[in-house]
């Protein structure tokens, strides 16, 4: 039986769904960042918040994601993620001012709040940032 060339990676979110046959996929998975490439070993993993990226050819695509599973076939890539933002879609004012919020939920005065959610606010708006930065190379 041959190698598949290429992978169908789909991406599920609550607010949308999309596939894209890929060559490459980078994700944040809950043991560190691993490269997806055709032919890979299935796994299954969670996914932490991070930064993903999938290549066609020489152009590159970015995800803000955050919160979920990552199932990896041989030929197929699945993510389904509370969060998966395009690096384009980001706003980089909305996603700073998200920052300010965090923070200060986050700061001295917050006795009563969730700290897991103000960290994960935290670190979806810097993942988001990152991405908006890497957009522009």
């Amino acid at each position: 039986m041959a190698l598949p060339t290429s992978i169908t990676l789909n991406i599920v979110t609550p607010d949308q769904s999309f596939a894209h046959e890929v060559d490459e996929v980078s994700l944040p998975g809950s043991e560190g960042d691993f490269g997806v490439l055709p032919g890979h070993t299935p796994f299954f993993t969670a996914l932490r918040t991070g930064q993903m990226w999938y290549r066609n050819g020489a152009a590159k695509h970015y995800l803000a994601v955050s919160v979920g599973f990552v199932e990896v076939l041989p030929a197929k890539v699945t993510v389904i993620a509370q969060v998966a933002e395009r690096a384009e879609d980001l706003d980089q004012a909305r996603a700073e001012a998200g920052m300010k919020r965090a923070e200060e939920m986050m700061g001295p005065t917050a006795h009563e709040m969730d700290f897991e959610r103000a960290r994960l606010a935290l670190l979806k708006t810097l993942k988001q940032l990152q991405a908006e930065s890497r957009r522009g190379m």
